[in-house]
């Protein structure tokens, strides 16, 4: 089962991909995750999409493909996967096509409110990744990671000057992403405005109905 997430900043694409992959026993790729990796161990590459992350602009579509392609080689990948943020753009959906077959892309709906209420909220762990939000999903002891018990940190990309650019980018270059899938009937779109458990519930009704899963 291979399937693409989509939908704003903020949409809960990570949350319920993770979920999703728990479930069905496939990898959630998240392309943030592999470029913040480079980020980490602060390669020229990681410093570069550092920069562009920043400034809330995309990664260049032949850098993005590359990395999504190494890590769709693995062999945890090869029975069924779950992309979320790439592709972004429909050159990166059609260098996708190139690579493997898509079954079904979930398209998470949010509106703008929503959007920034959410993601100026976020708070994560740099040395784990683990995101959690103020009003949302909390973390057992206000700004500490549960797991470390590192102080929590909001990214750049979260402050409400770069949240507006990234929705500006969104809607330029990935937004026609929804026309693109929907015109192949493989768009799913899915309210993204409940808990997570009430999305994910409604995400399993989908790909029950659409590739008769349990």
């Amino acid at each position: 089962m291979n399937l693409i997430f989509l939908g704003p900043p903020g949409a809960g694409k990570g949350t319920i991909a993770t979920l999703a992959a728990k479930h069905y026993g496939i990898p959630h790729i998240s392309s943030g995750q592999l470029f913040r990796k480079h980020i980490e161990q602060e390669t020229d590459l990681g410093l570069a999409i550092s920069a562009l992350m920043e400034s809330g602009d995309l990664v260049p579509d032949t850098l993005t493909v590359s990395l999504i392609d190494q890590r769709l080689s693995k062999a945890d990948a090869q029975n069924g996967f779950i992309l979320d943020g790439f592709p972004r753009t429909i050159v990166q959906a059609k260098a996708l096509q190139e690579l493997t077959e898509v079954d079904l892309v979930i398209n998470l709906n949010l509106d703008k409110e929503q959007i920034l209420s959410r993601l100026s909220g976020r708070r994560y762990c740099k040395s784990t990744g683990r995101t959690y939000h103020i009003i949302y999903n909390p973390p057992k002891v206000d700004g500490i990671d549960d797991e470390t018990g590192e102080a929590l940190i909001q990214r750049d990309d979260d402050q409400p000057e770069a949240i507006l650019h990234r929705l500006e980018v969104y809607e330029d270059q990935t937004f026609p992403l929804i026309d693109y899938y929907r015109s192949r009937n493989l768009l799913v779109d899915i309210d993204a405005a409940p808990a997570p458990e009430v999305i994910f519930t409604a995400l399993k009704a989908e790909l029950n109905q659409r590739l008769e899963l349990g």
